[in-house]
Protein backbone atom coordinates (compact mmCIF):
# COMPACT_ATOMS: atom_id res chain seq x y z
CA UNK A 1 0.00 0.00 0.00
CA UNK A 2 2.93 2.51 1.07
CA UNK A 3 4.82 1.91 -2.48
CA UNK A 4 1.00 2.54 -4.29
CA UNK A 5 0.87 5.47 -2.70
CA UNK A 6 4.43 6.63 -3.17
CA UNK A 7 3.44 5.95 -7.00
CA UNK A 8 0.15 8.24 -6.93
CA UNK A 9 2.31 11.11 -4.92
CA UNK A 10 4.55 11.36 -7.89
CA UNK A 11 1.84 10.77 -10.65
CA UNK A 12 0.21 14.17 -9.06
CA UNK A 13 3.55 15.63 -8.51
CA UNK A 14 3.67 15.52 -12.05
CA UNK A 15 0.33 16.80 -12.84
CA UNK A 16 1.10 19.46 -10.64
CA UNK A 17 4.23 20.39 -12.52
CA UNK A 18 2.46 20.02 -16.25
CA UNK A 19 -0.42 22.10 -14.20
CA UNK A 20 2.34 24.42 -13.25
CA UNK A 21 4.07 25.17 -16.78
CA UNK A 22 1.15 24.47 -19.15
CA UNK A 23 -1.93 25.25 -17.30
CA UNK A 24 -1.83 28.85 -18.01
CA UNK A 25 -1.81 28.33 -22.11
CA UNK A 26 -4.51 25.40 -21.28
CA UNK A 27 -6.86 28.04 -19.39
CA UNK A 28 -6.67 30.74 -22.19
CA UNK A 29 -7.07 27.91 -25.06
CA UNK A 30 -10.46 26.92 -23.28
CA UNK A 31 -11.50 30.68 -23.02
CA UNK A 32 -10.74 31.76 -26.27
CA UNK A 33 -12.83 29.07 -27.42
CA UNK A 34 -15.70 29.41 -25.04
CA UNK A 35 -15.52 33.58 -26.24
CA UNK A 36 -16.11 32.34 -30.15
CA UNK A 37 -19.04 29.98 -29.13
CA UNK A 38 -20.40 32.79 -27.80
CA UNK A 39 -19.46 34.96 -30.41
CA UNK A 40 -20.94 32.94 -33.30
CA UNK A 41 -23.90 32.28 -31.17
CA UNK A 42 -24.61 36.05 -30.66
CA UNK A 43 -24.01 36.93 -34.41
CA UNK A 44 -26.38 34.36 -35.82
CA UNK A 45 -28.82 35.96 -32.35
CA UNK A 46 -28.18 39.09 -33.60
CA UNK A 47 -28.51 38.35 -37.37
CA UNK A 48 -31.98 36.21 -37.09
CA UNK A 49 -33.50 39.69 -35.01
CA UNK A 50 -32.09 41.93 -38.01
CA UNK A 51 -34.14 39.38 -40.27
CA UNK A 52 -37.06 39.88 -38.51
CA UNK A 53 -37.55 42.97 -38.09
CA UNK A 54 -36.72 43.81 -41.32
CA UNK A 55 -38.93 40.85 -42.79
CA UNK A 56 -41.67 43.53 -40.23
CA UNK A 57 -40.83 46.20 -41.94
CA UNK A 58 -40.72 44.76 -45.38
CA UNK A 59 -44.00 43.55 -45.29
CA UNK A 60 -45.12 47.01 -43.61
CA UNK A 61 -44.05 48.57 -47.17
CA UNK A 62 -45.84 45.82 -48.96
CA UNK A 63 -49.04 46.53 -47.14
CA UNK A 64 -49.01 50.09 -47.03
CA UNK A 65 -48.12 50.06 -50.92
CA UNK A 66 -51.49 47.57 -51.50
CA UNK A 67 -53.49 49.74 -49.70
CA UNK A 68 -52.14 52.75 -52.03
CA UNK A 69 -51.15 54.59 -48.42
CA UNK A 70 -47.99 56.49 -50.07
CA UNK A 71 -46.91 58.01 -46.81
CA UNK A 72 -46.74 55.09 -44.39
CA UNK A 73 -44.88 52.94 -47.51
CA UNK A 74 -42.10 55.67 -47.15
CA UNK A 75 -42.13 55.78 -43.63
CA UNK A 76 -41.63 52.43 -43.75
CA UNK A 77 -39.23 52.47 -46.04
CA UNK A 78 -37.13 55.11 -44.14
CA UNK A 79 -37.40 52.80 -40.78
CA UNK A 80 -36.09 49.98 -43.89
CA UNK A 81 -33.14 51.48 -45.40
CA UNK A 82 -31.85 53.13 -41.89
CA UNK A 83 -31.99 50.19 -39.69
CA UNK A 84 -31.66 47.32 -41.87
CA UNK A 85 -30.36 48.57 -45.34
CA UNK A 86 -27.51 45.67 -45.82
CA UNK A 87 -30.77 42.66 -45.70
CA UNK A 88 -32.16 41.43 -48.67
CA UNK A 89 -35.59 42.94 -47.59
CA UNK A 90 -34.31 46.46 -48.02
CA UNK A 91 -33.69 46.73 -51.78
CA UNK A 92 -36.85 44.66 -52.93
CA UNK A 93 -38.92 46.78 -50.78
CA UNK A 94 -37.58 49.56 -52.36
CA UNK A 95 -37.99 48.05 -55.86
CA UNK A 96 -41.95 47.69 -55.35
CA UNK A 97 -42.24 51.25 -53.73
CA UNK A 98 -40.63 52.52 -56.68
CA UNK A 99 -43.17 51.26 -58.58
CA UNK A 100 -46.16 52.27 -56.93
CA UNK A 101 -44.48 56.08 -56.54
CA UNK A 102 -43.88 56.39 -60.03
CA UNK A 103 -47.62 55.03 -60.82
CA UNK A 104 -48.81 57.87 -58.40
CA UNK A 105 -46.91 60.43 -59.84
CA UNK A 106 -44.07 60.76 -57.33
CA UNK A 107 -41.33 60.27 -60.42
CA UNK A 108 -38.32 61.91 -59.02
CA UNK A 109 -38.76 59.62 -55.52
CA UNK A 110 -39.61 56.58 -57.19
CA UNK A 111 -35.95 57.26 -58.71
CA UNK A 112 -34.39 57.54 -55.97
CA UNK A 113 -35.69 54.19 -54.18
CA UNK A 114 -33.99 52.57 -57.97
CA UNK A 115 -31.27 54.55 -57.28
CA UNK A 116 -30.64 53.52 -53.88
CA UNK A 117 -31.17 49.82 -55.20
CA UNK A 118 -28.45 50.49 -57.19
CA UNK A 119 -25.72 52.48 -55.06
CA UNK A 120 -26.65 49.81 -51.80
CA UNK A 121 -27.96 46.23 -52.66
CA UNK A 122 -26.00 43.44 -52.55
CA UNK A 123 -27.38 41.39 -55.05
CA UNK A 124 -26.13 41.87 -58.75
CA UNK A 125 -29.72 41.10 -59.74
CA UNK A 126 -31.38 43.41 -57.86
CA UNK A 127 -29.19 46.03 -59.21
CA UNK A 128 -29.73 44.89 -62.91
CA UNK A 129 -33.64 45.17 -62.17
CA UNK A 130 -33.22 48.61 -60.69
CA UNK A 131 -30.82 49.98 -63.73
CA UNK A 132 -33.39 48.48 -65.99
CA UNK A 133 -36.50 50.18 -64.06
CA UNK A 134 -34.76 53.16 -63.67
CA UNK A 135 -33.77 53.54 -67.80
CA UNK A 136 -37.41 53.36 -68.25
CA UNK A 137 -38.16 56.13 -66.15
CA UNK A 138 -35.13 57.79 -68.28
CA UNK A 139 -36.96 57.51 -71.29
CA UNK A 140 -39.95 58.01 -70.36
CA UNK A 141 -38.67 61.74 -69.57
CA UNK A 142 -37.20 62.11 -72.30
CA UNK A 143 -33.76 61.44 -70.79
CA UNK A 144 -32.35 59.57 -73.60
CA UNK A 145 -28.60 60.34 -72.62
CA UNK A 146 -29.12 59.70 -68.96
CA UNK A 147 -30.90 56.45 -70.18
CA UNK A 148 -28.10 55.15 -72.53
CA UNK A 149 -25.45 55.66 -69.54
CA UNK A 150 -27.71 53.61 -67.39
CA UNK A 151 -27.67 50.93 -69.68
CA UNK A 152 -23.99 51.09 -70.10
CA UNK A 153 -23.70 49.34 -66.59
CA UNK A 154 -22.23 45.67 -66.71
CA UNK A 155 -24.70 43.46 -66.03
CA UNK A 156 -26.03 39.85 -66.37
CA UNK A 157 -26.57 38.03 -69.45
CA UNK A 158 -30.06 37.44 -68.15
CA UNK A 159 -30.74 40.53 -68.77
CA UNK A 160 -29.27 41.30 -72.10
CA UNK A 161 -32.41 41.03 -73.82
CA UNK A 162 -34.16 43.47 -71.91
CA UNK A 163 -31.40 45.98 -71.48
CA UNK A 164 -30.81 45.77 -75.61
CA UNK A 165 -34.47 46.06 -76.23
CA UNK A 166 -34.59 49.36 -73.51
CA UNK A 167 -31.62 50.83 -74.74
CA UNK A 168 -32.91 50.60 -78.45
CA UNK A 169 -35.74 52.88 -77.13
CA UNK A 170 -33.46 55.23 -75.93
CA UNK A 171 -31.60 55.45 -79.01
CA UNK A 172 -35.49 55.88 -80.62
CA UNK A 173 -36.37 58.43 -78.60
CA UNK A 174 -32.98 60.19 -79.03
CA UNK A 175 -33.04 59.92 -83.36
CA UNK A 176 -30.42 57.51 -83.49
CA UNK A 177 -32.80 54.74 -85.56
CA UNK A 178 -29.94 52.55 -87.03
CA UNK A 179 -28.63 52.27 -83.92
CA UNK A 180 -31.65 51.70 -82.26
CA UNK A 181 -32.39 48.97 -85.29
CA UNK A 182 -29.10 47.43 -84.50
CA UNK A 183 -30.36 47.09 -80.64
CA UNK A 184 -33.73 45.74 -81.49
CA UNK A 185 -32.08 43.17 -83.60
CA UNK A 186 -29.20 41.97 -80.50
CA UNK A 187 -32.69 41.92 -78.59
CA UNK A 188 -34.38 39.63 -80.95
CA UNK A 189 -31.22 37.24 -80.36
CA UNK A 190 -31.99 37.28 -76.18
CA UNK A 191 -35.64 37.31 -75.64
CA UNK A 192 -38.11 34.35 -75.78
CA UNK A 193 -41.83 34.83 -76.58
CA UNK A 194 -43.65 36.60 -76.17
CA UNK A 195 -41.66 39.74 -75.72
CA UNK A 196 -39.84 38.99 -79.00
CA UNK A 197 -43.26 39.32 -80.95
CA UNK A 198 -43.10 43.11 -79.18
CA UNK A 199 -39.50 43.73 -80.49
CA UNK A 200 -40.16 42.47 -83.94
CA UNK A 201 -42.97 44.82 -84.08
CA UNK A 202 -40.60 47.74 -83.54
CA UNK A 203 -38.09 46.68 -86.09
CA UNK A 204 -40.37 46.54 -88.50
CA UNK A 205 -41.45 49.79 -87.29
CA UNK A 206 -38.30 50.88 -88.61
CA UNK A 207 -38.12 48.91 -91.42
CA UNK A 208 -36.95 46.00 -90.38
CA UNK A 209 -33.10 44.70 -89.87
CA UNK A 210 -30.38 46.83 -90.31
CA UNK A 211 -27.62 44.10 -91.03
CA UNK A 212 -30.22 41.13 -92.54
CA UNK A 213 -27.23 38.72 -92.49
CA UNK A 214 -27.15 39.06 -88.10
CA UNK A 215 -31.17 39.27 -88.32
CA UNK A 216 -31.20 35.62 -90.34
CA UNK A 217 -29.95 34.06 -86.87
CA UNK A 218 -32.20 35.83 -84.63
CA UNK A 219 -35.30 33.29 -83.73
CA UNK A 220 -38.55 34.47 -85.64
CA UNK A 221 -41.68 35.83 -83.51
CA UNK A 222 -43.08 32.51 -84.50
CA UNK A 223 -41.10 30.52 -82.70
CA UNK A 224 -42.36 28.39 -79.84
Amino acid sequence: MAVYDHQEQEQLEDIKAWWNEWGGYVTAIVMTLLLVVLAVMGWRWWKAEQAKSASTLYFAVSDAVHAKDGTRAKEAMTQLATGYGGTGYAPRAALLLAESLWSGGDKAEAQAQLQWVIDRASESDLKDIARYRLAETLIDEQRFDDALRTLDAKHSPVFEGLYADTRGDALLGAGRRDEARLAYQTALLKVDNPYRNVVQIKLDGLGGPLNPATADSAPTGNTP
